[in-house]
């Protein structure tokens, strides 16, 4: 054959392969042709002689145009380079492409000569088709498409790739369940190429295809898949700072987005990994929270809306062992942006969480506040109030659950929070090395949010715990003679003082939404001896805060309300008074516990100390009294009361000032005045209406419409008390006779004197003395009808106080507690030791006698008294006879 360079029959008139190969840009290479034959060699084709034609099926991609001559070498570059795209490896199978795997050609035919033109859907339908008929094969057909894209990319031509990305999402849609393991290694191996390069455009891409993914569901399991490659690069999208807005914005929600989709990916399924180990949390938690404070924009694609539902549903899969390793990036999160101090985002952020968890799991959200709010105690009063009040949002939600197993715990970190923020507001500083100050108002903003949590948590709680939360914090409050003081113990009188009050505001709150229909189990001796013991008190906050307990927790119908526009006559039919028959156990806690409550409220209306609030619920305690335990007993028990009252205001030996004996008036008025209206006879409400209208006209000043107001309006010049302005108990005697009331009105001429005693001012239970003095009234009464002969001493509570406690005047006990304090400070400790010995010996020698004088031998018939035997505590009984 001849050696001359022919040329070819499709080449323009004057174009030669030469000069074709010169025009290829650079890093275009032509095709490797079989050995021996070169380019420069290449014989021409005998007359007669045509290239042979392609196998059946087999076009080339588009039918070359030359239109004109300067454009057809061009055009003809562009049909080779497609073609040559498809080869592979060198060697004939590249060169003919007829010769390729069916499933190389498959795939190849899915891309269009122009990828502005898309997927061929001809050619994707016949390459599912043969995909879905040999599954054995989508290994291969995926890391074929793989390798495609991964092609296109480095060259840059995105269209391509998202030709590619198609159809692998096709391919895992349309692929069987048991078969889809063999796509999905070489599909997430592809995203992390795309989510690796530095194009937003394919982050995109590659989120949007991960989440078709993640909606699929497997039901064969994948042992060795792993996914924290995307936990890490979806949170970092989440943080993305693009300088374009919009494309920040794109970044940021496809982020979110993407961890949805390893959520929802991973989490039901316990062959894969963990979501829920910290190292996870640590990256999801903060990456949705930085995304969840909201923006200008407030589009369905806002980052704060995508973030949220994210949030939500991270949340509400979340198991019991989950709760804690959610909830810690939280709080870390919170503390390292200082968003306590705001207290919008961080409440939003729970409140979130609270409804998202399932409630059975709520008492460990509480919980992990609760400790981490002990772990702040040091931090500033902002950050402790932020999460108080977190805390309080939270138990509001948490309604429907339980606290959880530690009831008294949340009441007791409340407590202590409390008390240590006495004592930052006393020193001024809150840490002992005294280098951070804080200020009054922050602590009081910190001591009020306290209070409002403590009652947002005992509104959560059922009727029974509540009273047990009751009597816990009664046993923190420091009461004299009962409770040690509370707080540091440099505190002093002051810090006691405050203690005190926040401790009964806590109290009020517990108490308001309080009901019960037993007042025997809302009010326990244990519960309202120490409580009664604060209404004779000299703070005049104290006592207000104590007869607003006792009238919340009385008032069961909720009839105080009612009660609080008080005038000179009102009309109980227009309040709408609620009111029931007094019960069973309503008539025990009256034998009870009556008498004790009328005796402070006297005590209580004498103090000097006492302002307009006092007196008005004074009287509202007093008429929910009447309402609540209406029956003949109770009512003149009350009549009598407020007789009493009136003779305590007229009376010249109490230092009470003019004002408070206009408040105790006008206390007197309204109580009749309701009181007549409960059930007496009209005779009784005739007479209190005449005196109220003697006093509207003669002395207004006696009524509550002019004392019980917040501008009292009080004589300038001393009260001149006529017999007509006053209630009078030889009137109120007669309009009580010949009814039912009679039987019981003989009490109201009787004067009512209640005494102050010990019990009173300390409030202790009853002691062995009160079983002591029993014995002896038994031993006295057996010892009645025996003939006489010398009494012995006669022991009451005076001899045995005096025995135990043989103390002198206030002065001297003065003196020697200086003496003790300064001998305890300077003296030896053996001098110490021997000085406490002694008084061990004299105090046992007291005893000694106090027994002697109790323990005495029963009275013989004869008269003659028996030799004294053992004494019962010296006593040795046999091991049988001992239980």
């Amino acid at each position: 054959m001849p050696g001359s360079l022919a040329s070819f029959p499709s080449l323009p008139r004057g174009m030669t392969m030469p000069a074709l190969l010169s025009s290829l840009p650079r890093g275009v290479n032509p095709p490797s042709l079989p050995r021996g034959i070169t380019m420069l060699n290449l014989p021409s084709l005998p007359r007669g002689v045509t290239i042979p034609s392609l196998s059946r099926g087999v076009t080339l991609s588009r039918v070359i145009a030359m239109p004109t001559v300067p454009q057809a070498p061009r055009r003809l570059l562009q049909d080779c380079c497609s073609v040559f795209d498809h080869q592979t490896a060198s060697g004939l199978c590249g060169c003919c492409w007829a010769l390729r795997p069916r499933y190389k050609r498959l795939v190849d035919n899915i891309f269009p000569e122009d990828p502005e033109d898309g997927l061929v859907k001809a050619n994707m339908e016949k390459l599912t088709f043969f995909a879905l008929s040999a599954p054995e094969k989508l290994d291969r057909i995926a890391a074929y498409l793989s390798e495609r894209l991964t092609r296109e990319l480095n060259r840059h031509r995105y269209g391509y790739v998202s030709i590619a990305m198609e159809a692998m999402e096709q391919l895992l849609l349309a692929c069987h369940c048991q078969s889809i393991n063999l796509l999905v290694e070489s599909f997430l191996s592809t995203l992390r190429l795309l989510l690796e390069a530095d194009k937003p455009h394919l982050h995109i891409l590659a989120t949007n295809s991960f989440l078709k993914f993640a909606n699929i569901e497997e039901d064969t399991p994948s042992y060795h898949r792993s996914y924290d490659f995307f936990v890490s690069r979806f949170s970092e999208m989440c943080h993305s700072d693009h300088h374009d807005p919009n494309t920040k914005l794109k970044i940021r929600v496809s982020g979110i987005r993407g961890l949805q989709g390893v959520v929802r990916k991973t989490v039901d399924d316990e062959l894969q990994a963990n979501i829920w180990e910290p190292r996870h949390m640590e990256q999801i938690v903060p990456a949705l929270l930085v995304n969840l404070q909201p923006h200008g924009n407030s589009s369905s694609s806002s980052p704060a809306e995508q973030t949220e539902v994210c949030f939500r549903e991270l949340l509400g899969r979340a198991a019991y062992g989950h709760i804690n390793n959610a909830i810690r990036p939280v709080l870390m999160h919170l503390d390292s942006h200082s968003l306590w101090e705001g207290r919008g985002f961080a409440v939003r952020c729970f409140q979130i969480i609270m409804y998202s968890i399932q409630s059975q799991h709520s008492h460990l959200v509480i919980q992990q506040l609760l400790g981490h709010l002990d772990a702040n105690s040091r931090s500033p009063a902002s950050v402790r109030a932020g999460i108080v009040e977190v805390l309080s949002e939270a138990a509001v939600i948490e309604a429907a659950g339980s606290v959880g197993p530690t009831v008294l715990e949340v009441f007791n970190t409340l407590l202590r929070q409390l008390r240590q923020s006495v004592d930052y507001q006393l020193t001024g500083y809150y840490d002992n090395a005294r280098k951070h100050k804080t200020t009054s108002p922050e602590e009081k903003m910190l001591q009020d949010a306290v209070i409002k949590t403590i009652g947002s948590f005992a509104n959560t709680l059922p009727v029974y715990q509540r009273s047990e939360v009751m009597l816990f914090i009664m046993g923190r409050i420091p009461v004299p003679g009962i409770y040690p003081a509370l707080g540091s113990p440099n505190a002093g009188f002051e810090g006691s003082r405050m203690i005190q009050v926040m401790l009964l505001k806590s109290l009020l709150q517990v108490s308001e939404p309080y009901e019960s229909n037993n007042l025997l189990t809302a009010l326990p001796s244990s519960f309202l001896e120490p409580l009664l013991s604060f209404t004779l008190m000299e703070d005049p906050e104290i006592r207000l805060l104590v007869l607003s307990i006792l009238t919340s927790l009385i008032d069961r119908r909720h009839n105080a309300c009612r009660l609080i526009s008080t005038s000179a006559a009102f009309e109980v039919s227009a309040l709408e008074l609620k009111e029931d028959e007094c019960s069973r156990q309503d008539n025990l806690f009256i034998r009870k516990h009556a008498q004790r409550l009328y005796r402070h409220v006297f005590l209580a209306s004498k103090e000097e100390s006492s302002g307009h609030n006092h007196y008005r619920a004074l009287f509202t305690l007093l008429g929910v009294l009447g309402v609540e335990l209406a029956n003949e007993e109770v009512l003149v028990d009350l009549i009598r009361l407020v007789l009493a009252m009136q003779e305590l205001a007229l009376s010249s030996q109490e230092n009470l000032s003019v004002f408070n004996r206009c408040g105790i008036h006008a206390v007197c008025s309204a109580s009749l005045n309701l009181l007549s209206q409960l059930g007496p006879p009209p005779a009784l409400r005739q007479h209190v209406a005449e005196v109220t209208e003697t006093r509207q006209k003669e002395a207004p000043y006696l009524l509550p419409d002019h004392i019980l107001c917040e501008k009292p309006r009080i004589p300038e010049k001393e009260l001149k008390m006529d017999e007509a302005i006053l209630f009078k108990a030889s009137k109120i005697c007669e309009a009580l006779a010949g009814s039912s009331y009679s039987t019981h009105s003989e009490r109201i001429n009787m004067p009512y004197t209640p005494e102050l005693t010990d019990e009173d001012r300390l409030s202790r239970r009853k002691s062995i003395v009160d079983a002591v003095s029993l014995q002896m009234d038994m031993e006295l009464n057996c010892c009645a009808d025996a003939p006489q002969k010398p009494q012995s001493e006669q022991i009451t509570f005076e001899t045995l106080k005096s025995a135990v406690d043989d103390r002198g005047i206030a002065e001297e006990e003065e003196r020697k507690r200086m003496q003790l304090v300064e001998k305890f400070q300077t003296a030896p400790f053996e001098e110490i030791a021997a000085h406490c010995g002694a008084r061990t010996s004299q105090l046992q020698s007291k005893l000694n006698r106090v027994f002697e004088l109790i323990i005495r031998p029963p009275p013989s018939p004869s008269g003659l008294s028996p030799p004294r035997s053992v004494p019962i505590y010296e006593m040795k009984f046999p091991d049988l006879c001992v239980y």
